[in-house]
């Protein structure tokens, strides 16, 4: 029951061929999936080829890191069947042999579990790095509820059955990483951490890391949170403003206003975003009762700001649906559309 170390490796140098190497001098199973790599590369292929232990898999043209960890593990999941997972990790030098086994020996250790390898990012390191990893850090955690450390770290323990379910994810570039923790909170897999070293080679010659474009197809993946939520605030809203410009008084406008949005926003919610598998018998009653609650809440705060300040009544509705918008979503991610199914093996 060991893994199965997976290097995705696009247009990489010699430091691949070393750390392929060492692993498979310690006997440890290692397969390399070449992304389309330039002609001058495949010298250094055909060195890890002749490798005891190394399988090389090849794509014609460049898809992307995760399209490249999708195919490894698709590969892993035919020839080794009793594989506890695969660990990936980076071509790019940033990954010690030390810290891979660290990950690999947890993974052993934990079966069911996926193990993050989390830098300190201390020292010498590149303030895009530091400051990305930070920023996307607090955003994944305050929207998806699952707080880590490091999560763009490409170091990874991914137990078998696990990795067999990222095989049906759309993403192909970075934003797979991302979306395979976004994927194990809506599966409730159990999600470990273990301490590595940061590592980074001057200038990171071989990293292929858009700062930009590929940070925008990351932060992509965490707005589809957001999303459904704007649509369904829109539609109250608007709702809301025609019963008022058609004298319609407050309390009515306000009521017919949130359940024009009501349909739309349980579906979205429970599909496009929590992706839910509670039954509709559990998640109606509760869904119902918050909107109830958050309604008069709202209601009650659209009087007050009204009255007591003076404040225009569409200002007033804004305001305090702002207020809530973050309370709603973090009741109903936590207590409303919580999944009931964990992923085993």
């Amino acid at each position: 029951m060991t893994p199965v170390f997976l290097i995705p490796a696009y247009n990489p140098d010699r430091q691949l061929l070393t750390i392929a190497g060492h692993l498979a001098a310690e006997g440890w199973p290692v397969v390399v999936v070449d992304d389309g790599s330039a002609p001058d590369r495949r010298p250094l292929f055909r060195s890890l080829q002749e490798l005891d232990g190394v399988t090389v898999l090849r794509h014609a043209a460049n898809r992307g890191k995760g399209a490249a960890l999708k195919t490894g593990m698709a590969h892993v999941a035919r020839h080794y069947p009793d594989a506890v997972g695969v660990v990936t990790l980076d071509a790019d030098g940033q990954h010690r042999v030390e810290d891979a086994r660290a990950v690999a020996e947890r993974l052993i250790a934990r079966p069911h579990m996926l193990v993050i390898g989390v830098r300190d990012f201390r020292g010498e390191v590149p303030w895009r790095s530091r400051f990305g990893n930070a920023v996307t850090r607090h955003l994944f955690g305050a929207l998806v509820g699952l707080k880590l450390g490091d999560t763009q770290s490409g170091l990874r323990g991914i137990p078998m059955g696990f990795a067999r379910r990222l095989l049906d994810l759309g993403a192909n570039g970075y934003e797979f990483e991302l979306d395979m923790l976004i994927l194990a909170k809506e599966l409730a897999v159990e999600v470990g951490e273990v301490p590595i070293r940061t590592v980074y080679v001057p200038g990171n010659p071989s990293s292929h890391f858009n700062p930009i474009l590929d940070s925008i197809r990351i932060y992509a993946s965490l707005l589809r949170y957001v999303l459904a939520s704007m649509i369904t605030a829109v539609i109250d809203n608007l709702i809301f403003i025609a019963a008022i410009a058609l004298g319609i008084p407050l309390l009515p406008a306000q009521a017919i206003g949130r359940g024009g949005a009501l349909a739309a926003n349980y579906w979205l919610v429970r599909q496009a975003v929590f992706r839910s598998d509670q039954r509709h018998r559990t998640a109606v009653p509760r869904y119902l009762t918050l909107v109830v609650v958050s309604g008069a809440i709202s209601y009650g705060m659209i009087v007050f700001l009204h009255e007591r300040f003076g404040m225009p009544v569409i200002a007033a509705k804004l305001a305090a649906e702002t207020g809530l918008y973050f309370v709603n979503f973090l009741v109903q991610r936590e207590f409303i559309f919580r999944r009931r199914r964990r992923i085993r093996g």
